[in-house]
């Protein structure tokens, strides 16, 4: 990142409440001041839930663009640079535009309270309303209810999908609390595509909806999406589609492109976007294979993955994943946050690993001690290691199999960590 953003975005991380602290107050104050760009943006598709959020929005913005469309897209965290978090009109926003609309932002909120991820939505917000383009894909950073992003009255479409235990102490002990939050997303008349749910998140995610007059698309009822012998099936009431597999490597992106399928249908698009929406979408860090850069070059003969899950269901995934590949020694290098379910994540992947080298999450005040991160892969069945640092855990597993398979997961910011690492 170049010198004049990455200082802006330095002082924008020590605005106060420095914490998570959910409400839309701050961030209605600064839109209104900024003349309110949430009201001036192409047409938006909101996307919440626990897992799969990004896979989706992956797939319907390259159906969209498949279909010659300009898009919008706002997700988080970025894994190797900031930048990754605002897409304009399908480019990355440039170092010279961000600057200067954070700058905008931050002249426009003073001395007042706001934090890092509300203020960056504005800006995002902001860019948005400015640069022509003709949909805008919002991913929820944290719920929904609550979220900075959610301050759109009427989007063309909203998405839940999965939805599962994660960032409780912030949306609560219970699944359908957490389904709550995420169902806040939901707008009066506005259709609403539902991934699978557990019974009881889909029971206050359709009440929610019920009260607001809001059709709700389910998997299951509306439309069903399953993988038939090397291809994908898709049917709603509209008919049926025989599709390639998603470019995005796993079972579980199976259900993530019915949802998004389930988007690009709703909004009126056919077979064609349908298909780009599998063949060209791309979602770093969600079991990416690295096949350059400078740790491939490094490693040459290993095969190296990466992901970025980090909570139960994830690690679900991840175990689902590495089931489709062809045998293969696989060691896991792990780092993980100190906020997370780190047995029930790990749990899943201890038949697939002969050994998980935990490491700590380099710049990551948050992270787990690697001594932790072994304790709890040792709990969970596996033979476990520490390392200093990621070379150091790479050196050590290629020392005695330099042909492993090496899949290094817990966390996007330990993703984001070794995407810089490889250039």
């Amino acid at each position: 990142m170049s010198a004049g953003s990455d200082v802006i975005l330095q002082r924008m991380m020590a605005l106060h409440p420095k914490i998570i602290d959910l409400t839309l107050d701050r961030v209605w104050r600064l839109l209104d001041t900024l003349d309110n760009p949430q009201e001036r943006l192409p047409p938006v598709i909101h996307i919440a839930g626990t897992n799969g959020k990004g896979s989706t929005l992956a797939m319907i913005r390259a159906g969209l663009e498949g279909e010659g469309h300009r898009v919008h897209t706002y997700t988080s965290p970025h894994l190797a640079r900031f930048h990754e978090r605002i897409g304009l009109a399908g480019e990355l926003i440039s170092e010279d535009h961000l600057a200067e609309t954070l700058e905008r932002c931050e002249r426009a909120n003073g001395d007042e309270p706001i934090t890092y991820f509300e203020i960056t939505t504005c800006a995002a917000l902001l860019a948005f309303a400015e640069t022509p383009a003709d949909y805008t894909l919002l991913e929820v950073g944290l719920g929904g209810r609550l979220d900075a992003t959610n301050v759109v009255d009427r989007p063309a479409l909203t998405i839940i999908t999965p939805v599962d235990m994660d960032h409780q102490q912030f949306l609560g002990d219970t699944l359908p609390q957490i389904a709550s939050e995420k169902a806040g997303i939901i707008k009066r008349g506005v259709p609403c595509i539902v991934g699978r749910q557990h019974d009881a998140a889909l029971q206050v995610i359709e009440d929610r909806a019920a009260g607001l007059a809001a059709p709700v698309k389910a998997l299951g009822q509306h439309w069903q999406v399953a993988e038939d012998r090397g291809r994908l099936t898709y049917q709603d009431e509209t008919g049926l589609l025989d599709l390639p597999l998603p470019s995005l490597p796993g079972p579980h992106q199976v259900e993530n492109a019915g949802a998004a399928l389930a988007g690009l249908r709703q909004l009126g698009f056919g077979e064609a976007a349908c298909e780009a929406a599998m063949t060209d979408s791309v979602w770093p860090a969600r079991m990416q294979k690295l096949t350059r850069g400078a740790l491939v070059e490094r490693f040459r003969g290993a095969e190296i993955w990466l992901d970025g899950g980090h909570n139960p269901a994830a690690g679900a995934a991840l175990a689902a994943t590495l089931d489709g590949l062809p045998e293969r020694p696989t060691h896991l290098v792990c780092g993980m946050l100190n906020t997370k379910d780190i047995t029930g994540y790990m749990a899943p992947l201890a038949r697939h690993a002969e050994c998980l080298t935990a490491i700590s999450i380099p710049g990551e005040a948050a992270t787990l001690p690697a001594e932790t991160t072994a304790r709890a892969a040792t709990q969970a069945g596996m033979s476990a290691t520490t390392a200093p640092d990621l070379d150091g855990a790479l050196q050590a597993i290629t020392a005695d199999q330099p042909e492993a398979r090496i899949l290094i997961c817990g966390s996007l910011y330990l993703a984001g960590h070794v995407l810089r690492e490889n250039g």
